[in-house]
């Protein structure tokens, strides 16, 4: 029997995909009819992603939880208008696609529980399993209006041993370039100890300063985060120059959990709210607001190319 397989399951009363590896007693399930979100990590039986409001508030919401995509844009907007690459754009508030925070601006992107994800690969074999599936954001008008930048997103995930890696990638369709600001918020969190007791390390050196909207100011600062106990400490936070490799990691009861930013991602947003049990090192491709403010951070990936990033997250006993 290989050591790793893929089985259909049903969480929250809707279809999922979970792909296992039995030796390492680790167990990731997606949903790919629900914006291909991760919506469990298993460790021996125990759930390593904040549930929040469960894949169902997901699906008919999309409140956040598990490890959801955020697209075209990490994070939120300054507001509902937008020019880059000669394109300008301006939202429309009632959309449907459209998410707000608590102070009405767009949060997230337009992809939440996005459901016209097409299959493309799904394989296990003795040494990984993989699932694969593929939004054609052009196909949508809907999505192009918000976001008029043609272009076919990849989302690939590989579970090998104790290791879940999420590459995606971004190719253009149409004759103009794409902008690439997306980002993924994995919730963490270690149920077998308590908050106060979880060490966390987080390769940070400068913090890029927020407004009262979350939005960043232009201004940045050295800055360093001591690693240990998370104790009563709650961050909301954007980073860049990042410690190379980038590897952020959560220890507590048992485990250790590793969130490394493999490949593209040049951002991190640290998220641990206060009186919630969890933590987020958030891979980012630019930086929250960068269609609005434009610039350096901001790439584009040019017809005839690929914009490919990649984040993983590994498990470990620890003693």
């Amino acid at each position: 029997m290989d050591a790793h397989h893929i089985s259909d399951t049903i969480t929250d009363g809707h279809p999922t995909v979970t792909l296992s590896a039995a030796g390492a007693q680790v167990d990731a399930t997606f949903a790919p009819t629900l914006g291909m979100i991760g919506c469990s990590l298993r460790h021996h039986g125990v759930e390593l992603l904040g549930q929040r409001g469960g894949l169902a508030k997901y699906a008919d919401s999309g409140s956040t939880m598990g490890i959801p995509l955020l697209h075209p844009w990490a994070n939120r907007l300054s507001g509902f208008s937008y020019t880059v690459a000669g394109r300008s754009v301006t939202l429309d508030p009632r959309s449907a696609a459209l998410h707000h925070d608590a102070n009405g601006l767009p949060m997230h992107g337009l992809v939440a529980a996005y459901p016209r994800w097409r299959p493309r690969e799904r394989r296990a074999d003795a040494h990984a399993a993989r699932l694969g599936a593929t939004l054609d954001f052009g196909a949508d008008p809907a999505l192009l209006a918000a976001f008029p930048f043609p272009h076919t997103l990849a989302l690939d995930v590989e579970l090998r041993g104790a290791t879940l890696a999420v590459a995606a990638t971004v190719r253009p369709t149409g004759d103009v370039a794409v902008p690439v600001s997306f980002g993924f918020h994995p919730y963490l969190q270690i149920p077998d100890a308590a908050r106060a007791e979880w060490q966390v390390t987080a390769p940070v050196r400068r913090r890029l300063l927020l407004d009262a909207h979350m939005i960043p100011t232009g201004q940045s600062e050295a800055t360093a985060i001591e690693p240990g106990r998370l104790g009563d400490r709650v961050f909301d936070d954007l980073f860049t120059d990042l410690d190379r490799p980038v590897r952020f990691t959560l220890a507590g009861g048992s485990r250790r959990i590793t969130v490394a930013f493999d490949d593209g991602y040049r951002f991190a947003q640290l998220y641990a709210p206060a009186g919630e049990p969890l933590i987020c090192f958030e891979p980012m491709t630019a930086p929250t607001n960068a269609l609005v403010s434009g610039g350096p951070s901001l790439s584009l990936v040019a017809p005839g190319h690929d914009y490919r990033a990649v984040f993983s997250i590994t498990i470990d006993d620890t003693p």
